[in-house]
């Protein structure tokens, strides 16, 4: 595992899977705000079916609704939308945002919501090759360029991308993953990587990729993937629990317990793991504010990844953290 150079200064997001819609639009639009009043740098809108604000429409208000903080998607399901309809959507919110957009975009990974909006849930490889197309089709469409491609799922004749966007050459493109494949596809397109643990058939993370080693080695296979671009890439992840304590043993060891019976649901404990490995884990992060903040400094060095990302529900638990390491 190598250790990085230069290091990022580090950016905080809010969003992703925590946004649903419990709470009517309005509520989701004080969300964003009260993200952007506590200093977070950006705000996420998932992308699923249920029970939840659709991204592009909420994007498209929240321009209006904030006016610092960056807007984003974590992430769009490519295979729901063409990348020509979605380089359009993009740009425009871009504009309206006056500059604030990061579009994040993945493979799609529910087959359950694939099933019932009829939407045919292609292979794993399927999806990669799908979305390397779209990349590179939304890469020049949201420059403003003309773009001829001739590709397996997409076809461009001379379309010209419009409006052109407020950032220059483009807004931001994040992909995440946690696989192989899916990080060398990352490491050829985006200009922010979410490095993120592999996950189950279900959809759960999984507890042996979420050691600070495993992790570690995610982003070497991005490095050498990236070559010189590598210095170029921002990279991101998304903690799991975040946890204020003074005692963050006692705390960790409480928490193998949960992990053994189930909670949180969205992590399956496939592998021993160790109170050291809880207190190390990017994804977990356990103790003081100042602890927490000391341990996110140590992920940094060791892995090159400064830009932290945590679910709405744990927006007020981690504000406080960002005041400690805010310009760092």
């Amino acid at each position: 595992m190598s250790e990085p150079g230069n290091l990022r200064k580090f950016r905080f997001g809010a969003g992703g899977e925590g946004n649903k819609d419990e709470g009517g639009a309005r509520k989701f639009v004080k969300l964003a705000q009260t993200a952007e009043e506590y200093g977070y740098d950006t705000f996420a809108v998932p992308d699923h079916l249920g029970n939840q604000v659709g991204p592009l429409a909420a994007l498209g208000a929240l321009t209006q609704a904030t006016s610092t903080i960056r807007l984003g998607t974590s992430v769009l399901a490519n295979g729901w939308r063409h990348p020509a309809l979605l380089a359009k959507e993009a740009n425009t919110i871009d504009v309206l945002s006056k500059g604030r957009l990061e579009l994040g975009i993945g493979a799609g990974w529910m087959k359950e919501e694939f099933d019932k909006a009829g939407i045919e849930f292609e292979s794993p490889g399927v999806r990669i090759r799908r979305l390397d197309e779209a990349l590179t089709v939304l890469d020049g469409l949201m420059r403003g360029e003309t773009v001829n491609f001739d590709g397996e799922f997409y076809q461009i004749n001379g379309l010209e991308g419009s409006p052109r966007p407020r950032q220059g050459p483009r807004p931001p493109i994040a992909v995440g993953g946690g696989g192989p494949k899916m990080l060398a596809l990352a490491a050829k397109h985006a200009d922010i990587i979410s490095v993120a643990p592999s996950t189950t058939r279900e959809g759960k993370m999984r507890l042996s990729d979420m050691t600070l080693e495993k992790t570690a080695e995610r982003v070497d296979r991005i490095r050498d993937v990236a070559g010189e671009r590598f210095d170029d890439l921002e990279l991101n992840w998304t903690i799991a629990v975040i946890v204020i304590t003074d005692d963050r043993e006692a705390t960790a060891e409480m928490a193998l317990k949960a992990l053994e019976q189930g909670y949180p649901p969205n992590i399956e404990r496939d592998t021993e793991f160790t109170v050291d490995d809880v207190l190390r884990s990017p994804y977990l992060a356990i103790g003081t504010f100042e602890e927490i903040a000391d341990q996110l400094r140590e992920v940094r060095r060791r892995t090159s990844m400064s830009y932290v990302g945590v679910f709405p529900t744990q927006m007020d638990a981690f504000a406080p953290i960002i005041q400690l390491l805010k310009g760092e």
